[in-house]
């Protein structure tokens, strides 16, 4: 944004829904607590496990947030996940060539998501959905949408 380093968090269920998007523009305990502090509160549930990129202000945040009795995974492995479910923002974000604003980037990183998980047609990787069924289910998405922002 401008030039400017921003950091998005980003938190998937097991399930790989997503559960909660913050931008934030510093990469510190304090940011990291209010993500968590967000998530679960999105949920209403503590989670058993939490996997981030080793950053060194989450295992502090996790305890002081979520609890002592979370488990805190840092493997690429495992994170792979949630990197991969994080390449839907990038590449439209590349194509925009970033943005000039920091609440214009906020509103669109939450907005995308949240737009993007209602309109995906498959709740599980590689499942079957036959074409007559993906038209349907798709022109019903979309016209709730369309409804939604013209009521907005």
């Amino acid at each position: 944004m401008r030039g400017r380093w921003c950091y998005l968090y980003r938190a998937i269920g097991r399930d790989g829904h997503l559960v909660d998007t913050m931008l934030s523009e510093h990469r510190d305990m304090a940011a990291a607590q209010a993500f968590f502090r967000s998530a679960k509160a999105a949920t209403g549930v503590t989670p058993d496990q939490v996997t981030t990129d080793g950053h060194g202000s989450y295992p502090r945040a996790i305890r002081s947030t979520l609890g002592r009795h979370v488990v805190h995974r840092t493997s690429a492995y495992k994170n792979n996940r949630l990197e991969q479910d994080h390449r839907g923002v990038k590449g439209r974000i590349r194509c925009m060539r970033g943005f000039k604003s920091f609440a214009s980037a906020e509103r669109f990183c939450r907005s995308h998501d949240e737009l993007r998980g209602f309109l995906r047609l498959r709740a599980r990787h590689n499942q079957y959905v036959s074409s007559s069924r993906r038209r349907l289910l798709q022109l019903r998405r979309a016209n709730c949408v369309l409804v939604i922002l013209q009521a907005a």
